[in-house]
């Protein structure tokens, strides 16, 4: 059987972003589905098409630069592809690019490591002063440890361990660049709460705005 694997970076965005992982799985797959794609099904006692996705989201987190990979059984240039897709596509789920990879190529889950995330902020109480956020902002602290609870363990984690560079911060604003390890990695919602703990702000929006190999 041919095996063509195509990499299709999309937008998630708007409400979209409430979707869990899952959700937005199926939502792709119903997108490759409409748009007519002659993809690749597995075999065994409970087919599925062939499809592999990018580094999870956390709910509530968007992305500017997400990825998916499906596996096709005829090729289709991949312009041609991108324009089905599209147009089979929510605006608010929507590819912008794709391209074939190789089997040599790393699979999507882990192809990009480095994400830099961009946090707009605002004072809970609605606030609408520019110098008082701003110096909120800027006195916002990254902690030394953070304690998570997954599966009712509680894990220490280091910021500093996974936070690449400095920390930009803006007026209302906050840019930053996490790395997944292959030891575990630091969610960015779970970075956010555990600043603005106490700080009187709030995060509006969470976008995952860029993905690299290397930082």
């Amino acid at each position: 059987m041919a095996d063509f694997r195509l990499r299709v970076t999309y937008r998630m965005a708007g409400r979209l972003v409430m979707l869990s992982h899952l959700e937005v799985a199926r939502a792709l797959e119903r997108a490759v589905r409409r748009a007519d794609l002659s993809y690749a099904v597995s075999q065994g006692f409970s087919p599925h098409m062939k499809m592999a996705f990018g580094a999870a989201l956390p709910v509530g987190v968007g992305g500017d630069e997400e990825i998916f990979d499906v596996q096709l059984t005829e090729y289709v240039a991949p312009e041609r592809a991108l324009e089905r897709l599209r147009a089979a596509s929510a605006e608010d789920l929507m590819p912008h690019s794709a391209r074939y990879i190789t089997k040599e190529d790393a699979a999507a889950s882990v192809a990009y490591p480095f994400s830099t995330y961009e946090v707009r902020l605002a004072f809970d109480d609605g606030r609408d002063d520019a110098d008082a956020l701003s110096q909120a902002v800027a006195a916002c602290a990254i902690p030394e440890q953070i304690v998570v609870v997954r599966k009712k363990k509680e894990k220490v984690l280091v910021p500093s361990e996974f936070i690449v560079g400095e920390m930009e911060r803006g007026d209302a604003s906050l840019s930053f660049t996490l790395e997944a390890k292959k030891t575990g990695s630091l969610r960015p919602d779970v970075l956010l709460d555990a600043m603005l703990e106490g700080t009187g702000l709030h995060a509006i929006s969470i976008m995952r705005v860029r993905q690299a190999e290397s930082c």
